[in-house]
């Protein structure tokens, strides 16, 4: 199973490719889609857009797993985060990929046992699984392979629960 992780946000858009083996996890490739805030709504959409369907074209996925959105505070940077994640969810739609959401919580409890792990915890954690040199540099780069992790760990579940 190849999983492609997100962690949407119109500014930086993380990103994981992680195929699972059995008993083997292994990070293909990650990193973090930059857009500027100096760019209109819509270029920034479509800037995103374009790199996710290039990683969905180079990697293959058999899956694309999101996290959910996290409605703090901010409800305007909550809407932003949502139309970068609609812009992901496009892309998988458009090759007819299955996509998966995890709340925050989920994706924490999966990686780390407790839904109130830390940034640090996730990096440390999804550095440990992947057996990665060092802990991402980016939190967005850790959050969208701790995304991959956590669907790769909750997907056999989901299949057995769908039969």
């Amino acid at each position: 199973m190849r999983v492609l992780g997100i962690d949407p946000g119109t500014a930086n858009t993380g990103y994981g490719v992680v195929a699972a083996a059995p008993g083997r996890l292994q990070a293909l490739a990650s990193g973090v889609i930059e857009t500027s805030s100096r760019a209109p709504l819509e270029r920034r959409l479509a800037d995103i857009h374009t790199r996710i369907c290039e990683l969905i074209d180079e990697h293959e996925p058999d899956a694309v797993a999101v996290e959910d959105l996290f409605f703090g505070t901010n409800a305007r940077s909550a809407f932003a985060v949502g139309q970068a994640r609609g812009v992901v969810l496009l892309a998988a739609g458009q090759r007819a990929i299955p996509c998966a959401a995890y709340t925050p919580q989920q994706v924490k409890g999966s990686v780390c046992g407790s839904g109130r792990a830390d940034k640090a915890q996730v990096g440390r954690m999804v550095r440990a699984l992947l057996r990665l040199a060092e802990v991402p540099k980016a939190d967005h780069t850790s959050d969208a392979l701790a995304v991959a992790v956590c669907h790769v760990n909750r997907a056999p579940l989901q299949r057995a629960l769908a039969s």
